[in-house]
C-alpha cells in the first residue's frame, strides 16, 4: 500500500458522466441515475483498504442519513482486479449484499471514472450540487486507523449540510483524504 492523498479537483468543476455496471444487480448506471434532487456524493472505496474498512460504517449510515434528505450516493471500485481481485465485481456484490449498502457500488474496470475525476486514494469523496458542480471533495473525517480519533464523518456531514442549506464551504474548510492509492493498471 502507498499511502496517497487525494488530489483536490477544483471547486466548481462539473461531474464527469459515467455508465457502469452496479455490482449488486448487473444494471449500468450512469450519473444521472445516481444523482440526487440536490446533490450527489461519489465515493471511491474498495473492499481491502483499510482506511475504508475503518470509515465504511459510517460512509454507508451517512448514506442512510441522506439519501432520503435529496442526496444521491454512489460507491465506485476502480482497482485493478489483476493485482487486487478482492476488490473484483463478485467480492464487491457480496459486500454490498453482506453490509446492505443503501447506494449502487460501481465497478470502474477501465478506470476511466476514476481518471476522470482525478481520484488518488481510497476513500476519496466528491460532493457535487444540483448544477452537477463541485463543492466538497475530501476525506470523510480526521480519524484514521491508529490515530484515536473517531470516526464521526464529521467533515462529510458539514458539506453535505452546507450544501442542503444553500451554503458553501471554501477551500480551506477542505482537507484532502488519505487512504490506500488506486491501484493502476499497467
Amino acid at each position: 500500500m502507498a499511502l496517497t492523498e487525494s488530489t483536490m479537483l477544483a471547486l466548481g468543476s462539473k461531474a464527469s458522466d459515467f455508465l457502469l455496471p452496479d455490482t449488486r444487480g448487473g444494471d449500468k448506471l450512469s450519473y444521472a441515475q445516481v444523482a440526487g434532487e440536490r446533490g450527489t456524493a461519489i465515493l471511491f472505496i474498495c473492499n481491502h483498504c483499510p482506511y475504508v474498512i475503518h470509515v465504511r460504517d459510517e460512509l454507508l449510515r451517512i448514506g442512510r442519513a441522506y439519501l432520503p434528505r435529496g442526496i444521491g450516493f454512489a460507491a465506485v471500485s476502480s482497482n485493478d482486479v489483476s493485482t487486487h481481485p478482492e476488490d473484483g465485481p463478485d467480492a464487491m456484490a457480496k459486500l454490498a449484499k453482506a453490509e446492505d449498502f443503501p447506494f449502487p457500488y460501481l465497478y470502474d474496470e477501465t478506470q476511466d471514472m476514476a481518471r476522470a475525476y482525478r481520484a488518488a486514494c481510497t476513500p476519496d469523496i466528491f460532493v457535487f450540487n444540483a448544477e452537477r458542480a463541485l463543492v466538497y471533495r475530501g476525506r470523510l473525517d480526521a480519524s484514521t486507523p491508529g490515530n484515536g480519533v473517531p470516526v464521526t464523518g464529521a467533515d462529510l456531514r458539514a458539506a453535505l449540510d452546507a450544501l442542503l442549506q444553500g451554503k458553501r464551504l471554501d477551500a480551506s474548510q477542505q482537507h484532502p483524504s488519505m487512504g490506500c492509492n488506486i491501484k493502476w493498471a499497467r
